[in-house]
């Protein structure tokens, strides 16, 4: 049993915490969210009144926070976790954050006598539930496989990009081709819908021919034709809008730092935000669906000419 404080109990955090104190571990939990807290304290989890009280003869310490701004503040300054940390403890940030703010932070800790890695996470809310997420590790391999034991128990795979905020580089660079295809799915599902073909069948097709990928094979975005997928939920919980559009945005800023060029990604982004902007933030990505359904209606409507 290794004595763990879990920082940040949001839709990927807390089943993460649950998970690991359903593993055995002595798990202390802090979040901002009351409903949070008690669904983790629901769950097997000690909760903690504050940061500091979570982090009290903790061996490692787990983070799952929404920014880069916010995973500063909790770690760094005079009354940041950092400073608290006995050394030699093992820090563990699962954030999507930027690299560099990724490198600064673990630098930091460095300096205090405390290993770090950044250990953003694959798979969605539901492989949060299941423990079947796929970490995606930087920093050193002492490091990480000192995390293998803790990570096991929320996920199936982890892997080493490289050293400190190569996982954040890595998960951005899929976040983006996720964006991708997800928009490709939406887009072929809505062309061929309009022309009559039932977007269960078309997806059937797909999937046995070269269009097969992950959004159209897991988290098929037309509802109805998966039945666990947010599709068929109303698109209600799975990775919102405004963290897709956030790390795309992650992604654009790293390619523009390198002279990167990322035409597809850019147009993501463009798509999200504009999904984003009609009030649409807070469901799940795959409801980029409506938007280039609603898209393709309007292009079909009379009086379109589309002769060109």
């Amino acid at each position: 049993m290794t004595r763990i404080a879990f920082i940040g109990l949001g839709n990927m955090g807390g089943p993460m915490a649950a998970n690991l104190a359903q593993a055995g571990h002595d798990v202390q939990a802090f979040d901002l969210s009351e409903t949070a807290c008690a669904a983790a304290r629901d769950a097997g989890c000690r909760v903690a009144d504050s940061t500091a009280q979570a982090v009290e003869a903790a061996e490692v310490v787990v983070s799952m926070l929404p920014s880069g701004a916010i995973v500063e503040s909790v770690y760094l300054g005079d009354d940041g976790l950092l400073a608290r940390l006995p050394e030699n403890t093992l820090i563990i940030d699962s954030s999507t954050i930027a690299a560099d703010t990724a490198r600064r932070v673990a630098q930091a800790a460095k300096h205090r006598g405390l290993r770090m890695i950044d250990a953003p996470v694959s798979g969605g809310v539901a492989a949060a539930a299941a423990g079947t997420l796929t970490f995606i590790c930087g920093g050193s391999e002492a490091d990480i496989d000192a995390a293998r034991p803790v990570l096991g128990a929320m996920g199936k795979n982890v892997l080493r990009a490289g050293d400190s905020g190569a996982g954040q580089i890595a998960k951005i660079c899929n976040n983006m081709l996720l964006a991708v295809h997800m928009i490709g799915t939406a887009e072929a599902l809505a062309l061929g819908e309009t022309h009559g073909v039932d977007p269960s069948v078309l997806s059937e097709i797909m999937l046995a021919s070269s269009g097969r990928n992950w959004s159209l094979e897991v988290y098929n975005p037309w509802p109805g034709v998966m039945e666990n997928a947010p599709a068929s939920k109303g698109y209600q919980g799975g990775f919102m809008v405004d963290l897709m559009h956030k790390d795309l945005g992650l992604a654009l800023d790293a390619a523009q730092h390198e002279g990167a060029s990322t035409p597809m990604g850019a147009l993501a982004r463009s798509l999200y935000a504009l999904h984003r902007q009609a009030g649409h933030g807070r469901l799940d990505f795959s409801s980029i669906q409506s938007l280039l359904r609603a898209q393709t209606d309007a292009d079909q409507s009379p009086g379109v000419d589309h002769s060109t």
